[in-house]
């Protein structure tokens, strides 16, 4: 590696911001090192004709915004992957790791862009691509048509302007970084519409026992792991992906302990179950596991089969 590091992401401009936004503290504190962006794209971004992204991930052999990213760090191509964490699966390739995931970690929260839930008239027309987001305003909306859109949040958020929708959902932390949150807007609480897991926060990817891996070792913010690490481990443990309506949101309380709140919903919006729970900063996989036993207790892993089988 000498001392070039080279840093992969995808094409977007969003993808670009959010490289930056991880390398501006990185190269202030290794000034003698240079970082060099590496632009790869993945099957999400060459395929933008199949409508829902688990089909594209199908096609894909994996994930439809991480496979290519790490098959290239895997072959040496490029020493950092950056990611938007909520876009990686909970299991990485075998040789890579997840370094200490760095803050501050951006808004969490999901977005109704054009209008307020409120003021959507009956049946009005939203978009998202996502299944939580379909699942999540069905739940609270059942009346609504939803329908799946996909592309950059610019072309996203453009079609609740002049696209035939009442209303697009995207995440607060792709609108704040790109500086495009519209003035009509209902950002929703995230206990009532949990985001995905690791919304908000950048997954750093290394090779492990690599150059890469030795200089960036100290670098992130251990209490915004915590609380992804909870999130990713629930995830993981109802065996869920970008595919499966489960929303997670952790955080650090005022007493320091880790908190953690979570929804498994059905796709029509029926049928939802909570769990929440907290426990010590130190202990993150331990809570997602628990609040997943939660979770499946009060029925989610029914709901979950019932999503599979269809």
């Amino acid at each position: 590696m000498g001392d070039v590091v080279r840093i992969g992401s995808r094409a977007s401009k969003l993808a670009r911001r959010q490289v930056a936004e991880w390398l501006a503290p990185v190269a202030e504190q290794f000034p003698n090192v240079t970082f060099r962006r590496e632009v790869i794209l993945e099957g999400g971004d060459q395929d933008r004709v199949t409508p829902t992204l688990a089909e594209v991930a199908k096609t894909a052999g994996g994930s439809a915004f991480s496979t290519n990213q790490e098959a290239a760090l895997v072959t040496g191509q490029v020493d950092v992957i950056v990611h938007s964490l909520k876009d990686l699966p909970t299991s990485v390739h075998e040789g890579t790791v997840l370094l200490t995931t760095p803050g501050p970690r951006e808004d969490v929260r999901d977005v109704l862009c054009g209008s307020t839930l409120a003021g959507l008239p009956k049946g009005a027309r939203v978009g998202t691509g996502a299944p939580r987001r379909v699942a999540q305003l069905l739940a609270l909306r059942p009346d609504l048509r939803v329908e799946p859109i996909r592309g950059n949040v610019p072309g996203r958020l453009a079609k609740s302007a002049k696209g035939g929708l009442d209303a697009v959902v995207l995440a607060a932390a792709g609108l704040n970084r790109l500086d495009l949150m519209p003035a009509v807007r209902e950002v929703f609480d995230p206990t009532v519409f949990p985001p995905s897991p690791g919304q908000g926060a950048l997954g750093i990817q290394v090779r492990v026992d690599s150059p890469a891996a030795r200089l960036l070792a100290a670098a992130g913010d251990p209490l915004v792991d915590a609380c992804v690490r909870a999130e990713r481990a629930l995830l993981a443990e109802l065996h869920g992906g970008c595919s499966v309506p489960v929303g997670a949101w952790g955080r650090i309380g005022v007493d320091g302990l880790l908190y953690l709140s979570a929804t498994v919903t059905s796709l029509n919006g029926t049928k939802q179950v909570s769990a929440a729970g907290e426990g010590p900063v130190d202990a993150p996989e331990k809570l997602g596991a628990c609040v997943a036993a939660d979770l499946i207790g009060h029925g989610a892993a029914g709901i979950l089969a019932g999503i599979r089988k269809a």
